[in-house]
């Protein structure tokens, strides 16, 4: 990940529906949910959020899959995990002997991010 990826994600997320969405999504886990149901739950007009969700998808934090005649929303995990490794790749570099997240802890946190239901 680069600086210009890293950057679309964020201004993706940089939105208050679209934050709400995706942490939706998160807690969907890999069973996602259809826009019938995100509609509902976050009180977002459809047309509204479809707008929302393509732009998340467009930048890949969403997944979409047809399930009959349902499309399906799913967050992408494993994106969000590069996003964090990147933001923590040289954490406390700077700053000798100082305590910092070791890669275990940051794998460790990415690893429960993951397994969210």
């Amino acid at each position: 990940m680069n600086d210009k990826e890293a950057i679309s994600l964020f201004d993706a997320l940089a939105q208050e529906s679209r934050l709400a969405i995706f942490r939706l999504l998160v807690r969907g886990g890999s069973q996602g949910m259809n826009a019938s149901t995100l509609s509902v739950r976050l009180s977002i007009p459809p047309p509204t959020l479809s707008f929302h969700l393509r732009t998340l998808c467009q930048c890949g934090l969403v997944e979409v899959q047809r399930k009959g005649r349902f499309m399906i929303y799913r967050a992408n995990i494993s994106l969000v995990t590069e996003l964090t490794g990147f933001l923590l790749e040289n954490c406390c570099a700077e700053s000798p002997g100082e305590p910092c997240l070791s890669p275990e802890v940051v794998q460790d946190r990415n690893q429960k991010v993951q397994e969210v239901p």
